[in-house]
């Protein structure tokens, strides 16, 4: 049979009916073979654009923390300052190469990169072993963090740089995959003295180093020191609720829960107001123990700012006064959402007591109180008896390089990881044009603790 033949048969069986349906059967089973396929695909390259996004977002985090720990070891004075510090930028720097491993990209492109993250880990493992066994800094290895610093800087800077085009999606994994990416390009200068060896350790993850204030998140797990008062009802509670928005702005209020599993047992109540829309509600726990506010949250939308930040913090002072809180002062804020969060620390015999702390959100659009939070303050605020400084605020200024410019001073209580507190003196400072805080025990002339100050345009932060 010829070709031609053969067509003209095809033709005739496709217009029997029945072979018609099992073509359209077949051409729609191919269909969704196909499509299937292509869902298939699609989805094992999102996996792993989660898995990548996953490895750079983190990688960026600790190269961040490295370039801090970096600077902070520029500002610390005695061995076992410097010997902390360098642990972490050495546990930090290694996870960040971790992650850097996990990326798409060919590891000759990757190679100074990777190189740059092992020679900070390196001397941060040499540095703390000598430290360690009392050694101060020596000058050149000074100057060896400065330059390692430099390049930190400039990575993390480029770094973040690609998480924005990633983040917009201006650059694909695939892209960085085929071609590459300049950040991963840049190599270090070559560093003098002795060749780092490449340590082959088990590193951990460590937490986020950024608060909203210096101690703002301090432990909460030890006995509340400052409920006072009897065990009152739930009914009872309404009356502490009502008394802390004042009788005459409340229409009603409403009980929602109890939690008795922390070591502030709370109850729970959703407020509403006078003249105000309905959806316009507050939410606010009272504790069990003595009726306090132990956080509230007013949610309602905020207009334009009026209210600068300054204004915000004397409001925040008269609307603290006006409830008891006496003897608080502003220390560190961050701006969001048209509202400032403001930490207030107790003041006592000119001492700041970090511990002590209470949190309040203020609208800037009239200045109300929309958030409130007393956890810290609740958990350890006490009258201190507080000792008079074994050593004087010069000898514990000679305690801080001199290299760091020192702008103002005066003694503080700190919280430790410890579950304790440590007197100590709080210097503020700049170090190239860096901001700083630095604590010196003000019994035994130990440093205690290093932050950099980040001013942004939201507020203050610390790292």
């Amino acid at each position: 049979m010829s070709i031609r033949e053969k067509l003209l048969d095809f033709k005739r069986r496709l217009s029997d009916r029945k072979m018609y349906s099992i073509t359209i059967l077949v051409i729609a089973a191919v269909a969704m073979w196909g499509m299937y396929q292509y869902k298939h695909a699609a989805n094992l390259r999102q996996e792993l654009d989660n898995q990548y996004n996953r490895a750079f977002y983190e990688m960026v985090g600790y190269v961040n923390n490295v370039q801090v720990l970096l600077m902070k070891s520029l500002i610390t004075s005695t061995p076992n300052g410097t010997a902390t510090t360098m642990q972490e930028a050495w546990r930090q720097a290694n996870m960040a190469q971790t992650n850097l491993g996990q990326l798409p990209i060919s590891q000759h492109v990757l190679a100074n990169t990777s190189k740059f993250l092992t020679q900070v880990g390196d001397l941060a493992y040499s540095i703390n072993h000598d430290n360690m066994s009392g050694q101060n800094l020596k000058e050149d290895q000074y100057e060896l963090i400065e330059k390692l610093h430099g390049f930190a800087v400039s990575l993390d800077q480029s770094l973040n740089d690609l998480q924005n085009q990633i983040t917009a999606g201006r650059i694909k994994w695939g892209e960085l995959a085929d071609k590459g990416t300049p950040v991963f390009q840049r190599t270090s200068q070559e560093l003098p003295g002795k060749q780092f060896e490449n340590l082959d350790k088990t590193f951990q993850d460590y937490p986020s180093l950024i608060y909203n204030g210096p101690f703002s998140d301090h432990l909460t797990e030890i006995e509340p020191k400052a409920l006072t008062g009897e065990n009152i009802s739930q009914e009872e509670g309404k009356k502490s609720v009502i008394k802390f928005f004042g009788e005459d702005k409340v229409e009603a209020v409403n009980e929602t829960g109890r939690n008795d599993e922390t070591k502030i047992k709370t109850y729970s109540y959703e407020v509403t107001f006078k003249n105000t829309p309905q959806e316009q509600k507050a939410s606010v726990d009272i504790t069990q123990k003595g009726g306090h506010v132990f956080w509230m949250l007013y949610s309602r939308p905020t207009g334009k700012e009026t209210i600068d930040i300054e204004k915000a913090k004397e409001l925040g002072i008269k609307y603290l006064d006006e409830r008891g809180y006496e003897g608080m002062v502003d220390t560190y804020y961050i701006k969001e959402d048209g509202t400032a969060i403001i930490n207030y620390a107790y003041k006592q015999d000119d001492v700041i007591i970090y511990p002590d702390l209470i949190k309040v959100k203020i609208a800037l659009d009239n200045g109300e109180v929309v958030g409130f939070e007393s956890k810290g303050y609740l958990h350890a605020h006490r009258a201190r008896d507080i000792p008079e400084p074994k050593i004087t605020l010069e000898e514990a200024r000679e305690m801080i390089t001199s290299r760091m410019e020192i702008l103002s001073s005066g003694l503080a209580i700190i919280p430790t990881d410890y579950k304790t507190e440590l007197f100590t003196y709080e210097f503020k400072g700049k170090l190239n044009d860096r901001d700083f805080l630095v604590y010196i025990n003000a019994e035994t002339g130990n440093e205690e603790r290093i932050l950099m100050i980040i001013d942004t345009p939201n507020g203050i932060l610390t790292m």
